[in-house]
């Protein structure tokens, strides 16, 4: 599928977007489902073969239907509601921006986005995802396949302060964090301190205390929310653009954009310059 051009209609029906995603994950409390949506569209990504990624092919009943998405039809059911009122953006776009969305409304960091994500019909083979019940090696394998880092996997791994896992979906129960609907650094302070009655550890979780690049991390965020959140909302905007290169139309916009303001501007002065030299002749005549 063709890559939408991002003209300023474009950005003005993503602005609009966003305020509708912004109402729905605030009235309807789905800022953990429309994350995970996110995030599990983008995670497929293959670096080496430049397949999967944040395309929007999990809406496809072939992708929505792999294990490790269990549940998402609800994210996908809501974002539907959205797409219908604009209709000339992108699933790819829109299920990136839910994301986005989801982390801001909840309390956590700015994230840049950008759009011109294009659509695609393919999806990638189930088992891209990163499995909860296995370590470290295991992450790195997944995370790394992306192209992503430890400190992405990590700063990542803290968007379980969002949430919580049902039973029916993955085999676990439970919040990570005692809010599981504010998103701040409690995830990582929460996994210091070891078991805690109520709240859920996943194997993938403990994992990150046995390595030690990743304990380093895990340190610093479970001390420094400020580090995190700089960490996490850089994280978050890599992982929503893999396999993504802006298309070169959003710069255009922005382009023609600057040169119709640099053009209104050089018309004012013009006038300007006009105005006072015929004040300049009157005054003349007058004397």
């Amino acid at each position: 599928m063709a890559a939408p051009i991002v003209n300023a209609e474009y950005l003005k029906e993503i602005n609009k977007a966003r305020r509708d995603l912004r109402s729905i994950i605030s009235s309807k409390n789905c800022a953990p489902i429309m994350l995970r949506l996110a995030w599990h569209d983008a995670g497929t990504y293959d670096a080496q073969t430049k397949t999967g990624g944040p395309n929007g092919s999990i809406r496809n009943e072939e992708e929505y239907t792999h294990g490790a998405n269990s549940g998402l039809k609800i994210a996908l059911e809501l974002c539907e509601g959205v797409k219908a009122k604009h209709p000339k953006i992108t699933y790819a776009d829109l299920y990136q921006l839910a994301g986005v969305v989801a982390v801001e409304v909840t309390g956590g960091p700015e994230i840049s986005f950008q759009p011109g994500r294009k659509d695609s019909n393919v999806c990638p083979t189930e088992g891209r995802l990163p499995d909860a019940k296995k370590d470290f090696k295991h992450l790195r394998e997944v995370f790394y396949r992306m192209g992503l880092s430890d400190k992405d996997i990590v700063a990542l791994s803290g968007g379980h302060t969002l949430g919580r896992a049902h039973p029916e979906r993955s085999g676990f129960d439970g919040p990570w964090t005692q809010e599981p609907l504010k998103f701040d650094n409690s995830y990582f302070v929460e996994l210091l301190k070891g078991e805690s009655e109520g709240l859920l550890k996943l194997p993938s979780d403990k994992t990150l205390l046995e390595d030690p690049e990743f304990r380093r991390y895990v340190d610093l965020y479970a001390k420094d929310e400020d580090a995190f959140f700089r960490d996490y909302a850089e994280s978050h905007k890599k992982l929503s653009e893999l396999g993504f290169n802006p298309n070169a139309s959003a710069a255009k916009a922005c382009s023609d954009s600057t040169v119709l303001a640099q053009g209104a501007f050089g018309v004012a002065i013009a006038a300007a310059v006009v105005a006072l030299s015929y004040f300049y002749e009157i005054r003349k005549k007058m004397k």
